[in-house]
């Protein structure tokens, strides 16, 4: 029922900007939280960013702070993640996961919790 589609990924030089979109359809329930993870080669996922259905609480790992931007649409089923200051340790496979429930400071990036997801995208940063 509920369907993820993420985009945007690819290769991308040191120091470099990408985009990533995740468009969300299907989705029944009132609210929505989505949070970004990430998989790098060989290691475990992990939460990158995580947003509320309000489009404003927003939440960070410490290893991209400052760097990456979890954000809304105009349109509510759309949500991006803006990497900015890009390292070779950010490249993984990146998926963005939804769930109806809002999520807390210690419960958004736990991956259990979430029984929706997108098939994933690419981001390799490398020169």
């Amino acid at each position: 029922q509920v369907k993820l589609v993420e985009s945007g990924g690819g290769s991308v030089q040191p120091g470099g900007s990408q985009r990533l979109s995740c468009i969300v359809s299907g989705y029944t329930y009132t609210n929505i939280y989505i949070t970004w993870f990430r998989q790098p080669p060989g290691k475990e996922r992990e939460g990158v960013a995580g947003i509320h259905n309000d489009g404003v609480t927003t939440y960070y790992s410490d290893s991209v702070k400052d760097r990456f931007t979890i954000s809304r649409g105009d349109a509510d089923h759309t949500f991006y993640l803006q990497m900015n200051s890009l390292k070779p340790e950010d490249t993984a496979e990146y998926y963005c996961a939804a769930d109806p429930r809002q999520h807390s400071s210690s419960s958004w990036s736990r991956a259990h919790t979430y029984n929706f997801w997108g098939q994933g995208t690419q981001v390799t940063v490398s020169s």
